[in-house]
Parts: structure tokens; sequence; C-alpha cells
């Protein structure tokens, strides 16, 4: 009875250890097949939330192309952000007097106003300062710059309006005088109430600094009493560099 036993356990024992084994089963092939055939195919809902961007329709494209068109017709100084009219020479009395001259309405999408008249190379200085100086400056406070203010541009006449002085580069279409800064949200940044104070203070500050470069000569609220309630900026050149007080 003993030797049965044993033969019995001899013989079962590996049959079932080989029944209870850990080692994974491999699939059927034809269960590997079917999932291998769902992970390659996107069903119609995933193709159809898909994040890829839409075609512009016609109109858009049209609308964008219209836009394109205007604006190249509309710059000056062979530049499309600078937009505005070709005047080309502007005669004036004397030595006054404009060449290449140009009316500008607006600098990097901001509007000015009052159409200032100057020449080419005063256009392109402006408008690295409307980029580099008052556009950063500025930033988001009150929705960013609407308008800018200016006070004068092409004028025959001497510096600072004074009999015996020199002729001033505003005779020439040279320079431009810059009175304040228009947010979209109604609020004026000036320089005659804002030089002096904390914020606006700070980013006239800024302004004035960032002209001081592109522009030749930079003159503020601190230069004299005729400046105070403006910048002058103009494309004199200097041996020495700019000037700017």
């Amino acid at each position: 009875m003993i030797r049965w036993l044993v033969l019995f356990l001899v013989f079962a024992g590996p049959a079932t250890a080989q029944e209870t084994s850990l080692r994974p089963v491999a699939r059927p092939e034809q269960q590997v097949a079917e999932s291998e055939a769902d992970e390659n195919t996107a069903s119609d809902s995933a193709v159809a939330t898909s994040l890829r961007p839409q075609p512009r329709t016609a109109a858009v494209a049209q609308a964008a192309e219209t836009a394109r068109v205007a604006r190249v017709k509309g710059q000056i100084c062979g530049d499309p952000d600078l937009q505005g009219d070709v005047l080309g020479t502007v005669a004036g009395r004397g030595a006054c007097g404009v060449e290449n001259a140009v009316r500008v309405k607006s600098v990097a999408g901001i509007r000015f106003p009052a159409n200032p008249t100057m020449n080419c190379e005063t256009a392109i200085a402006l408008k690295i300062w409307v980029q580099r100086g008052a556009i950063p400056q500025v930033g988001g406070e009150g929705g960013g710059i609407r308008s800018i203010r200016t006070a004068s541009d092409y004028a025959c006449r001497n510096r600072n309006n004074q009999s015996g002085e020199k002729l001033s580069e505003h005779a020439q279409g040279r320079a431009i005088d810059i009175a304040g800064i228009k947010l979209n949200f109604g609020r004026e940044i000036t320089v005659l109430q804002g030089w002096g104070s904390g914020d606006d203070g700070k980013q006239l500050r800024g302004m004035w600094q960032a002209a001081c470069g592109p522009f030749g000569t930079v003159l503020g609220p601190e230069a004299n009493r005729y400046h105070r309630d403006h910048f002058h900026f103009d494309t004199a050149s200097y041996r020495s560099g700019p000037y700017c007080r």
C-alpha cells in the first residue's frame, strides 16, 4: 500500500505543479489579432473631435488679404508699420521746408490724430521709439495705448519760438514733440502732469530714455522751461553722440 502511494505522488506531483504554474499563458492567435486591430483603428468620434486647426474659410481669407493690401497701400517710407501719406517735397520760406516729407497717421498700429508732418528719417526713428519705448513702458495699463498726442511737428520757426535763436529742427521736418499718451480705457498720461508723479513719472522717464539713441536730440521737462509739458525729439546728428536732457 505504501509503495502504491509513493508511486502516485511521484507521477501526479509534476502534473499538478505544471497546472498551477504562475507563468503567463500565451493568448490565442485570433485574440492577439483582434487586440492589435483595435489599437490601430481610430474611432469616428476621435477623428471628429481632433484638435487639428480647421482651414480658414474663404471669407476670413479674403478679409485678411484685403487688410494686407490696404496696409501695403497706406505704408510710407517703405515700412508697413508706418501708415500715412507721401507728400514729397514741402516748400517753405527761407531755409524752411521738408525733403522726402510724409504725413504720419499711425505708427505700429497706434494712431497719431494730429497727422504730423516730418521726413522719413524722423518717421523711422519715431517708429523705433514707439515700439521700444512707449509700448513697453505702458504695457497693458488702461488697455494699452490708443493714440499719441503731439504738440508740434513741421513748423517754420526758430528754436523755442524765440527770435534770435537758430532755426529749429522743426523747420525742416526733423522733429516731433510728444505731449500725451492716450490709453484705450480713456485716461491720458501727460508729460505736464505725469512727469513728477509716481507711476506715470516712471513710465515717462522710461520713454524719454528710450528716445535717446533713435533720436539725436531728446529734451524733457528737466531740460528747460520750454519743455515742461512735452518731449522734444529730433534727428539732428552730433559728433559726440545723442544729446539728451
